[in-house]
């Protein structure tokens, strides 16, 4: 799965966010609507992660849609 799927598939995909990143709220979601570089964005936000952390972390998701 590439990252032009999810954001296709936003409103799928945002239960698998919430779920590895429980402490993004619906609302925030929303807004992300899809956009990677603000799911990275607030991932570093609330879990004080680096930009690179937050990458690996999306990527590893990324890697995990794709398998399942």
């Amino acid at each position: 799965m590439n990252w032009d799927q999810i954001e296709g598939n936003w409103k799928q995909m945002a239960g698998r966010v919430k779920e590895r990143w429980g402490e993004l709220t619906d609302d925030e979601l929303d807004k992300i609507a899809g956009n990677r570089d603000q799911l990275e964005g607030k991932i570093q936000e609330k879990y004080g992660k680096t930009k690179e952390e937050a990458r690996e972390e999306v990527n590893k998701m990324l890697s995990e849609a794709t398998d399942a």
